[in-house]
């Protein structure tokens, strides 16, 4: 096998690396700005993590409320992290990547969506099933 072959192929592994790996937005390291991602699901509600509780999943560190909640967590992390690697949907269905505050945040569906801020969180519920699905068309690209 050649340099170049070699080198090729390097290249085409990190391209498809780089395809499959999911973009997640945090901020000093943390997922969700350190919110439980499980108790938005269980409490219906934004819930601080504990330092003391953490896991790093997706190239970022999650933070919990309980060990219960971590252990779901690692159990079933695609069916607690937000959609769109936490990055703000509306943002999403709009083409751009954006930050969010985690007050700002929907379920639908089981899925966890958060928002850049409450006005946002406005204009996402006035239709979020055109938002979703133009969303999930352009986060292939996005992430």
């Amino acid at each position: 096998m050649n340099n170049q072959h070699i080198f090729l192929t390097i290249a085409a592994l990190l391209v498809l690396a780089s395809a499959n790996a999911q973009s997640v937005f945090s901020q000093n390291g943390k997922a969700i700005r350190g919110y439980d991602p499980v108790a938005y699901h269980t409490e219906n509600k934004a819930v601080a993590g504990a330092d003391s509780l953490q896991f790093s999943w997706n190239g970022a560190n999650w933070f919990f409320s309980s060990q219960d909640n971590l252990n779901r967590f690692k159990t079933e992390p695609g069916k607690y992290a937000p959609a769109y690697g936490g990055y703000c949907a509306y943002g999403v269905s709009e083409n751009h990547l954006s930050p969010t505050d985690p007050q700002a945040f929907t379920i639908v569906k089981d899925t966890l969506y958060l928002n850049y801020n409450l006005k946002v969180k406005s204009l996402w519920l006035k239709d979020t099933t055109t938002r979703i699905q133009t969303a999930n068309a352009y986060w292939p690209k996005l992430k």
